[in-house]
């Protein structure tokens, strides 16, 4: 009886987990490009050049394009966020450790899948900015005509990553701020800010680089970044006797890389600087 017991309150922390990640903790994993079920150590995600027409004679040969074909590889790591549960502490109190344990754990594989995401983007060269602003409208538009002048599909895919002191500064634009230019952000984007302007989606988000006051804050296309998942989130329940206590561990495997270096850029701001 107790073993199955034990049983069912495997699977359901697990089901908590694994919907709590999906709700609370990946914040970015929505805004790239991503290949589940992955086997291996590695993958590849595929990158294809531009094609280019042409005109042919009457009953001529149809002109080949000889589209670039290239691959990008991406690494897993594997993840692991896990705590002990005392069996004594259980009948102490009246928080429900399951549910803390649940959260923890998911935030703690959120953080990192959003920390390999932002670390992929950090790799693009492309870049406006210098540190000694805040972002501006001009900062954010010169930002906008890079991704133009690339070629890069405006086709409501476009991500732009900003921390909480560049929300503010969004806030502080008329255009931004008002229900006129601007729309609120989709269901999935839960538990942290976001609209839609410009045809871009906003986010707000604390994990982004900073050295001192210099942070930096992106503008993406989700093709332009991958992300793998070799194992979902998982997790395992033991029972420890010689602790009389229970380890609680939840686990995932992924990766993230840079696939489009022309599809991201990088806007640099100082994170001091004044608003409004």
């Amino acid at each position: 009886m107790s073993v199955s017991i034990n049983q069912a309150f495997i699977r359901q922390y697990e089901a908590d987990v694994h919907i709590a990640y999906q709700r609370m903790g990946a914040k970015l994993r929505n805004t790239v490009r991503v290949k589940t079920s992955t086997t291996g150590a590695s993958t590849v995600f595929q990158k294809t050049g531009t094609g280019v027409a042409a005109t042919k004679t009457r009953h001529g040969m149809v002109p080949v394009m000889n589209v670039e074909h290239s691959q990008v590889e991406c690494t897993l790591e594997d993840f692991y966020a896990g705590d002990w549960v005392d069996k004594m502490d259980e009948i102490k109190t009246n928080v429900d450790e399951r549910k803390v344990l649940v959260d923890a754990g998911a935030y703690a594989l959120g953080r990192k899948t959003d920390e390999m995401i932002v670390t992929a983007a950090a790799a693009a060269s492309v870049g406006v900015g210098d540190y000694s602003t805040g972002l501006t409208k001009n900062l954010l538009l010169s930002a906008f005509e890079t991704l133009n002048a690339a070629d890069v599909p405006d086709d409501g895919q476009r991500f732009g990553i900003v921390g909480p002191h560049q929300w503010n500064e969004l806030l502080n634009i008329d255009e931004f701020a008002s229900s006129d230019f601007a729309s609120d952000a989709f269901p999935w984007l839960k538990g942290t800010e976001s609209r839609k302007w410009l045809g871009i989606v906003w986010l707000m988000h604390t994990g982004l680089p900073l050295d001192a006051a210099q942070r930096d804050c992106f503008l993406w296309h989700k093709t332009a970044i991958g992300h793998a998942i070799g194992a979902e989130v998982t997790s395992d329940i033991t029972w420890h006797g010689d602790r009389a206590a229970w380890f609680v561990n939840n686990m995932m495997s992924q990766g993230a890389t840079l696939i489009d270096a022309s599809g991201v850029v990088k806007i640099k701001v100082n994170d001091d600087a004044a608003i409004g």
